[in-house]
């Protein structure tokens, strides 16, 4: 690469380098028509071009000219400085996607975890805003049922031997999940045990308390943040515990229609003469 191709922009007191082919991608804007010289607000110094505005907002500017896209940090706030910025530089497919303010702002994710222990046995109910929270928590969790092993004809084993049913946990909603664990009483007055599992942790719990703080760790591990815990009924004393993601905004990507135009020097339309 020739040192011609490379391009170094002070930008507020903040420094650039780019290729030249990158800022001139959009021929209208501002950007392109800043290398022949006449536009007042970029002054050539020391070998620089200069131009007296937010170094810091740039960097998002070369960013979506580098990728065609517009990934903001989680904390931005400073839409309408951007947008400002985007319409001094002239480019409308950078102020086009900034009208979509509102999908780039995140957005919580919400969760809540009533839990309920009666005796020996412990309920389980969580919601959540998004289905797909619902979907990960469905596929970790795994509920095992105790059942008497069939006997065999050389069986004389009392009491029976017990294996394990693996189940998966109710889904009544794709916004909410159900499941227990504990002793539980069949109709025939034996009593088997529900044990709960959640990935990646193999342990087959059977104690609600135990569960609960597993189902936490597992929020917490994923990007959840404890934000209020209340008992929702004093009789039965359910606890709800809620919790709270901010959801990452997604990158938006500029329409494939609006291509950068691309435009031939006086050189290459003599040739193609």
């Amino acid at each position: 690469m020739s040192s011609q191709e490379l391009v170094t922009l002070n930008v507020g007191g903040k420094i650039f380098t780019t290729r030249s082919s990158t800022l001139k991608q959009f021929p209208a804007s501002r950007l392109t028509r800043m290398f022949d010289g006449r536009d007042q607000e970029f002054k050539m110094v020391g070998g620089q071009i200069f131009v007296d505005r937010d170094g810091v907002l740039f960097s998002f500017i070369l960013d979506f000219l580098r990728t065609h896209q517009l990934l903001l940090p989680t904390d931005f706030s400073d839409y309408l400085r951007l947008q400002r910025e985007a319409v001094f530089y002239e480019l409308d497919p950078l102020v086009d996607l900034l009208n979509q303010e509102h999908l780039l702002q995140p957005r919580p994710a919400l969760v809540e975890v009533h839990f309920l222990s009666r005796n020996t046995q412990a309920f389980f109910r969580v919601f959540g805003s998004c289905s797909k929270t619902i979907e990960m928590l469905t596929g970790r969790i795994t509920v095992f049922i105790e059942q008497p092993s069939a006997p065999t004809w050389s069986s004389n084993s009392f009491p029976p031997q017990m294996t394990l049913l693996p189940l998966p946990p109710q889904r009544p909603s794709y916004h909410d999940l159900v499941f227990q664990c504990g002793s539980d009483s069949t109709t025939d007055n034996q009593t088997g045990i529900r044990y709960v599992s959640i990935k990646p942790d193999n342990r087959k719990l059977a104690n609600g308390t135990n569960v609960l703080g597993l189902l936490i760790d597992t929020l917490l591990m994923e990007g959840f943040h404890l934000v209020s815990t209340r008992t929702v009924s004093s009789e039965d004393t359910t606890e709800c515990y809620s919790f709270e993601r901010i959801k990452k905004p997604e990158s938006l990507a500029m329409n494939k229609t609006l291509k950068p135009e691309t435009t031939l020097m006086p050189e290459q339309s003599q040739k193609k003469k």
